[in-house]
């Protein structure tokens, strides 16, 4: 297993925090979609909008640990090079998926502190970043609901960028972060 990114691959440490974000997106989603299965109120419905906010945070807090990785190191070339215009458009789509990695938790925890609710975190309580103010806390959330409906299609285009370069365009973009290869 290499840890390390080599100009083939990326190493272990990003690949495996690559899908773990993967998973947290997932939880991410899941949790805020299924709150409204739920009764208004409800201990349940609760658990589940808590659940969505750690996962978010959780999130913000590995993003900086990918970032960090990300740059140490070597990006994979690849093989055969795509067109100048398409390096290009992947370069925007990850800076996307990085401004949704940061922005939206952060956006969370602002709608959080604004609404004046605490900011739960696995078993602690972050501090507030902004005073109280209900009206500024739903314009917050407003913008954090549309850009969660923006991130479906981001992340779906990644999927389906991925799965082009390796069916169609037969490079090695996607094996670069699957894991267990050499």
């Amino acid at each position: 297993m290499n840890r390390k990114d080599t100009p083939e691959r990326y190493g272990s440490l990003l690949i495996g925090i690559h899908w773990l974000m993967l998973l947290l997106f997932i939880a991410v989603y899941a949790s805020i979609e299924l709150h409204g299965i739920y009764p208004k109120g409800s201990e349940a419905r609760e658990a589940m909008k808590t659940w969505h906010f750690m996962f978010g945070m959780l999130v913000f807090v590995l993003v900086w640990l990918r970032l960090v990785a990300r740059l140490s190191g070597p990006a994979p070339a690849i093989r055969p090079e795509p067109p100048a215009w398409m390096q290009w458009a992947a370069r925007l789509g990850h800076l996307a998926l990085y401004a949704l990695m940061i922005g939206m938790p952060l956006l969370g925890w602002l709608i959080l502190s604004a609404a004046g609710k605490p900011i739960p975190f696995f078993g602690l309580e972050l501090p507030a970043l902004i005073g109280e103010n209900k009206e500024l806390s739903k314009q917050l959330k407003e913008v954090h609901e549309t850009l969660g409906n923006a991130g479906y299609f981001l992340i779906g285009l990644h999927v389906v960028a991925a799965v082009y370069h390796h069916r169609i365009l037969h490079d090695n973009t996607m094996t670069h972060m699957l894991p267990g290869r050499r």
